[in-house]
């Protein structure tokens, strides 16, 4: 499958046919082993995205030039983090590779004309792909999982709307078609958003948390205009503050963003709760209400690192949390995905699984206790 992938970004000449069957295979194999581990509700693998989790965007919306990212321009080589852990950053990128080429392909992508759909006939393969999977695992639901409008080919550059957020709201309208065709196919679509917290990073300084929030603000209000008429009980949003393993020294508080993640029309909410940094937060829940009818997926294994988590703590993540919510309204879930492209995984394979047999088995147990 990655042969195919790789030649894929390159833009090399392959096999298509022998490309789709690999894939489709490839969909039934991953979504097989999620069923085996004990996963309720399993996705795709994201396999039919050829670039990474949200630069896939590419290759299904018109508007936008494939340009060489320019020396030093690079968004991922700034942020707060970056600044004050400098030379531990410096160290990671030796070992792990430059930022430019860690979330896609070191590609500035430009917008030069009118933002629409086009990736129709992928993402009907991938839907296809995934319900034959699916069907074949014997397995009755499961979940695409999509970028949200802000995390929308990041670190884009607008040359043709008059402001960014006409940009951004163009995204928006655009990426309404995925949404709605996954949920009309009787899919879960879940919207990923890292930008919604890793902005913060490098934003503040020198922007303060208002200026922050409003910019937050306006993509919710984005999302919400592009989920509009769509069940949301079909809808789930996911928000963590990045996979890279740094200090995150300078994350945004739950606490001073939780309102605007829950006001976003989704009937599930993921969120990032076994990184150490933000495992704490879920005190939060101990004055937050969730609005009627919605659930709560804290994330109860990390995507960070290779330490799989004893079922015991999963448990004790998820009873704590179910106390305070009702446990009618929870589900375990993943801090994130395990890989943000092809070929930049910070979990083994093998270990994966693993993490996913201690999810499954963790929540067996919690259930015991809550129910």
């Amino acid at each position: 499958m990655l042969e195919f992938v790789r030649a894929r970004q390159k833009r090399e000449p392959y096999d298509e046919q022998a490309y789709q069957r690999c894939l489709a295979e490839s969909v039934k194999d991953v979504v097989r082993r999620q069923a085996e581990a004990g996963i309720d509700i399993p996705s795709d693998g994201e396999f039919g995205k050829a670039i990474s989790w949200s630069q896939y965007a590419l290759e299904r919306l018109s508007g936008f030039e494939r340009r060489p990212a320019p020396a030093g321009g690079n968004p991922f080589s700034r942020g707060a983090d970056r600044a004050r852990f400098a030379e531990f950053y410096a160290e990671l990128d030796r070992a792990d590779g430059p930022p430019a080429t860690a979330g896609a392909t070191g590609v500035l992508a430009v917008c030069t004309g009118p933002i629409e759909y086009t990736g129709q006939a992928e993402l009907q393969r991938d839907i296809t792909n995934f319900k034959a999977a699916l069907a074949a695992a014997g397995v009755k639901q499961g979940f695409l999982p999509v970028a949200a409008p802000a995390s929308v080919i990041p670190d884009r550059k607008n040359e043709y709307y008059k402001t960014d957020e006409d940009c951004i709201r163009a995204i928006g309208k655009a990426m309404r078609t995925e949404y709605k065709a996954i949920v009309d196919a009787g899919l879960y679509v879940q919207l990923d958003d890292a930008r919604f917290a890793v902005t913060y990073d490098r934003m503040v300084p020198p922007a303060s948390l208002a200026d922050y929030r409003r910019w937050v603000e306006m993509h919710v209000d984005v999302l919400n205009e592009a989920l509009a008429g769509i069940p949301e009980e079909r809808v789930r949003y996911h928000v963590c503050w990045g996979s890279w393993p740094g200090p995150h020294t300078t994350d945004v508080p739950l606490k001073d963003v939780v309102d605007l993640i829950l006001k976003v029309t989704a009937g599930t909410y993921l969120i990032e709760g076994a990184n150490p940094r933000h495992e704490h937060e879920w005190r939060v829940w101990e004055k937050v209400k969730l609005p009627k009818g919605r659930k709560l997926a804290p994330g109860v294994i990390s995507h960070a690192t290779n330490v799989v988590e004893h079922p015991e703590l999963v448990a004790e993540r998820l009873v704590r949390v179910g106390k305070l919510i009702g446990p009618e309204n929870l589900v375990a879930g993943t801090d994130c995905g395990f890989a943000q492209g092809p070929f930049h995984r910070r979990v083994h394979p093998s270990i994966m699984w693993a993490k996913l047999e201690t999810l499954a088995a963790g929540a067996r147990m919690a259930s015991e206790q809550l129910f």
